[in-house]
């Protein structure tokens, strides 16, 4: 586990010298900007308003960030070549893949920390004090975590036989399905026959169940925390998902082959 942590590790320093702390620290002041400038539209008021944008916010921002991080490490090490002086230290290839999953994933997870409390704080100080409940909070937070793990393990999945252009662009499109999609195929097989209807029950039971990780709805409007057997089914189907994605990613990876003359 210490190397996995140690591979964890140099993700968190790619970040800082990259620079890319700035593209969170933009991320954060358009969210606070945004939030802000509610006042101009007459909706200071409207602490509902502002909790449910700041949250799709920050669900649009950890996706992002999610799939970037995710999906830029091994075509990153693989253009390059440092990829060699890697594999070459007593490090396996599965705990490569699951060094630079975690390194991502703890990374958009931070990020999430920071956007939660720069929403939570904005809510207060608008008078939302009870505006929310804090458990109902905490519980969005983690699903919310679990979800950028997933679309983590997805990106990192897709990264081992893809550049980075492909496997982001990929990642973009089956997660954005995934939640967009499937929630709504059990009213859409109602309304269809044959083929179609077939299909749209593949893709409900193929494509991940990401809508179980959103509660923005139950915080914004004070439904009350989630059943914890609920919220415990979710982590363990989260947990499943990941593990999944992660061994596939292993299985494509064991055996690549890597060529010094690869225009990779």
């Amino acid at each position: 586990m210490r190397r996995v942590f140690t591979i964890a590790h140099t993700v968190w320093l790619e970040m800082v010298r990259r620079k890319d702390m700035y593209v969170l620290l933009v991320l954060l002041l358009t969210l606070l900007f945004v939030l802000m400038s509610l006042n101009v539209f007459g909706l200071a008021g409207m602490v509902r308003h502002v909790l449910d944008t700041g949250l799709l916010l920050t669900w649009l921002f950890g996706w992002v960030l999610a799939v970037n991080v995710s999906t830029r490490q091994l075509p990153r090490e693989e253009s390059q070549r440092t990829i060699y002086p890697l594999l070459a230290k007593p490090v396996s290839r599965a705990e490569l893949l699951v060094g630079k999953w975690l390194g991502a994933c703890t990374i958009t997870g931070a990020a999430l920390v920071v956007f939660y409390l720069a929403i939570l704080l904005l809510t207060l100080l608008r008078g939302g004090r009870g505006a929310f409940n804090w458990v109902t909070a905490g519980q969005a937070f983690f699903l919310h975590f679990v979800f950028v793990a997933i679309v983590a393990a997805v990106g990192t999945m897709l990264s081992t036989r893809m550049n980075y252009d492909a496997s982001a662009s990929i990642s973009y499109v089956l997660t954005l399905g995934a939640f967009l999609i499937v929630p709504r195929v059990p009213h859409l097989v109602t309304l269809e026959t044959g083929f179609t209807r077939g299909g749209l029950l593949v893709l409900y039971y193929l494509l991940p169940h990401l809508e179980l990780f959103d509660l923005r709805r139950r915080l914004v409007h004070d439904w009350g925390p989630a059943n914890w057997s609920a919220i415990l089914f979710s982590v363990a189907y989260g947990l499943l998902l990941v593990a999944a994605c992660l061994l596939l990613a292993w299985l494509g990876y064991r055996k690549k082959r890597f060529s010094r003359s690869d225009a990779i």
